[in-house]
């Protein structure tokens, strides 16, 4: 039973057998071209792995330095200027727009930071602390575009794993079950046509014999009607009963020994 799990339940015969094989064609090309993605796959998550490390290390210094220009900003121009900032913004001027972007078949989103419209704040800290405020607007803009980068890089990081998760059961899938199915169905097909055409070689062994002995038989009959019907033509010349004529060629049938010619 185990090695009929390992196969098709099919019928075996040429045009089946010609059916598998193209299928076993195409899983052997699925299985090439999903190792090569799982490949293709595995160098970018790495990357992008290095990335991610790279970017963290860097966003630990440029949030202490962000959080370092705002206590500063906030010393120099007072509490307040928390407030007065928040009066003078009515939209926001740095935006996130998403995009996709296609790595061996995978859509990987990805995030950038744009700037839309002007910024109202220009005169904010005029009278104390401008210079300390425009420094922490700067520094929290790039504390920004690190974190949508990290943000674009750890949500590509993950579907790419999942990405190559899947590739990986499709890869073990076709090499460990389908491939081995194919390959024992083939396998017994080709096993069962040899055991028919033996079958077939040896009946039509035993069709000839039976011809050639028919053949005989025939022949012996048709010499025997012949005798049978000569010997009923010498009894009606001679005038004796047919068993004395089938004596009679008998006797003129056998050689006698004492005669050279």
């Amino acid at each position: 039973m185990s090695g009929q799990s390992q196969r098709l339940n099919v019928v075996p015969t040429v045009t089946v057998l010609g059916i598998v094989k193209a299928r076993l064609v195409g899983a052997t090309r699925g299985h090439a071209l999903l190792k090569k993605k799982s490949d293709a796959l595995t160098v970018q998550f790495r990357q992008i792995l290095k990335m991610i490390v790279s970017t963290k290390k860097s966003m630990g210094d440029i949030m202490k330095t962000s959080s370092f220009s705002l206590t500063e900003a906030k010393y120099v121009a007072g509490v307040n200027i928390k407030h007065i900032v928040l009066e003078n913004v009515q939209n926001a001027s740095l935006k996130v727009r998403s995009r996709q972007e296609n790595v061996a078949g995978v859509k990987l989103p990805r995030f950038e930071y744009f700037t839309e419209g002007e910024t109202k704040n220009d005169l904010t800290g005029l009278a104390r602390g401008g210079q300390q405020v425009q420094q922490c607007r700067a520094a929290y803009v790039k504390a920004i575009e690190v974190l949508v980068e990290l943000a674009s890089l750890q949500t590509s990081f993950l579907t790419l794993d999942e990405a190559i998760k899947t590739t990986n059961r499709r890869v073990n899938a076709l090499e460990n079950v389908v491939k081995p199915r194919l390959e024992n169905t083939i396998s017994y097909i080709k096993g069962e046509l040899d055991e028919l055409e033996r079958e077939d070689f040896f009946r039509l062994k035993k069709i000839q014999g039976y011809k050639k002995r028919e053949i005989e038989r025939q022949l012996a009959a048709a010499k025997e009607f012949a005798e049978d019907k000569f010997a009923e033509k010498v009894s009606l010349q001679k005038g004796v009963s047919i068993n004395s004529a089938h004596n009679f060629l008998s006797a003129a049938m056998e050689k006698d020994e004492d005669i050279i010619f």
